[in-house]
């Protein structure tokens, strides 16, 4: 863990629950969230601790994402784009620059990496549609 990390745990377990939230409430995203995920709070505890990995360099997640979501059918790039957005208006919610900043920073790369890969595995032979031209500028 880092000497001065940009948020708390508590910051990073609030940022987690209300953006997931937000994907339930989500008419795009909460249906294709919920068919997937049988277990909610173990989700979570998951989430919170990549995020904490991430943002606090806690070593406390382990885990590859990416074949999982590639695994997923019919997904789009408005909904990665749709997921940022939903993760950004949660930034909205704290007061703490850094925080929001280096989260949405993460955030922008987690959505890129992840819509690149889905398109390799779904359509390898098709050139990869842009991500960056889809999403606004970073707020932080």
């Amino acid at each position: 863990m880092e000497d001065n990390p940009v948020c708390t745990e508590d910051e990073i377990t609030t940022l987690v629950h209300h953006f997931y939230r937000r994907v339930r409430q989500d008419a795009v995203l909460g249906p294709i969230f919920d068919a997937h995920i049988d277990d909610w709070d173990e989700h979570l505890e998951r989430m919170v601790r990549f995020w904490s990995s991430l943002l606090r360099r806690t070593g406390t997640y382990s885990g590859t994402p990416m074949p999982r979501h590639v695994a997923l059918p019919g997904l789009d790039g408005p909904m990665f784009v749709r997921w940022l957005d939903l993760f950004r208006e949660t930034l909205d919610e704290f007061d703490n620059p850094a925080f929001a900043a280096q989260a949405e920073d993460f955030a922008r790369r987690i959505a890129r990496s992840l819509w690149y890969g889905y398109q390799i595995s779904h359509q390898p032979d098709q050139p990869v549609t842009e991500f960056d031209a889809h999403v606004p500028p970073a707020r932080y």
